[in-house]
């Protein structure tokens, strides 16, 4: 009877001793499991940037760099426009985080129409302006009375005025300057005949003209080559710079400098050297 009470205790005695072993064990399990839950993570959500572009050539050189932006957490989305009002307006109502198409004087006048407070974060790329023709090879050429066609918005008509002036096609009222108009003109010798046109639209209305003052964005969509097809063109050292621009809040966010990184890296600079061949030449 001894020997039988002595087994069944040893048993009992086994079995409590393997409950506490199971017991320490999920313990343990437990407590490692929730180690891992509360390790902080170590990767980061991407940025999304959204930009409004002009197709050519300043969605291209945002297409070139958005690989490098990737690599840096930020994704690049870009919105092309194929108007100069739409993309400051919806940069100022956020629909925009920033928009790469326009130059200081256009920004300044826009600003000042629109009570808008959108700034320049980086100069990019100079794109010198252009006279093109399908009916004359030179100036000399031109007849009296010929049709002269310029862009209809304030700066960019007064650029073309200053050109015209500076080849000695029409002479301007002393101070002008950039937004001269046509009825800034006192002396016109060829009695050239000024209609103002969309910027957008003077590749199209080449063949109506004489001769038109086209920016070199439209004139690269239309496939023209400035530095080959324009009969006269501004120098390289324009003071028109394109920017990027952005709205006062989000200037220094990290993703709009590492965007302006990219923009004036030398890899773009290289891009921009060889794929436009001179009818677009860095500002940075």
């Amino acid at each position: 009877m001894k020997k039988w009470s002595f087994a069944v205790l040893t048993l009992a005695l086994l079995l409590l001793l393997a409950a506490c072993g199971n017991n320490t064990t999920t313990t343990n399990t437990a407590t490692t499991g929730s180690t891992d839950t509360e390790a902080p993570a170590t990767s980061t959500e991407p940025v999304t940037l959204k930009v409004g572009a002009s197709p050519v050539p300043h969605a291209e050189i945002l297409e070139h760099i958005k690989p490098a932006l990737e690599k840096e957490g930020v994704n690049l989305e870009i919105v092309e426009f194929t108007d100069y009002i739409l993309p400051n307006t919806q940069l100022n109502e956020k629909e925009l985080d920033a928009n790469f198409f326009q130059h200081q004087p256009y920004l300044d006048d826009q600003n000042s129409k629109q009570g808008t407070d959108l700034v320049g974060v980086a100069k990019v790329h100079v794109e010198p302006f252009g006279a093109y023709s399908q009916k004359v090879k030179s100036v000399d050429e031109l007849q009296d009375g010929a049709k002269v066609a310029i862009p209809n918005d304030p700066t960019n008509g007064g650029r073309a005025l200053l050109l015209l002036e500076k080849e000695g096609l029409i002479k301007l009222k002393e101070g002008a300057g950039i937004t001269a108009t046509v009825g800034d003109i006192e002396e016109n010798k060829k009695n050239l005949e000024f209609i103002e046109i969309e910027a957008a639209a003077l590749p199209r209305q080449l063949g109506e003209v004489d001769l038109a003052l086209i920016n070199t964005n439209y004139a690269l969509e239309a496939g023209l080559v400035p530095t080959k097809d324009a009969l006269f063109i501004e120098d390289a050292d324009s003071p028109y710079a394109n920017l990027l621009v952005t709205r006062q809040d989000n200037k220094d966010s990290d993703a709009i400098k590492k965007l302006v990184a990219a923009l004036n890296s030398d890899d773009t600079k290289k891009f921009i050297e060889e794929k436009y061949e001179g009818a677009i030449v860095p500002a940075f």
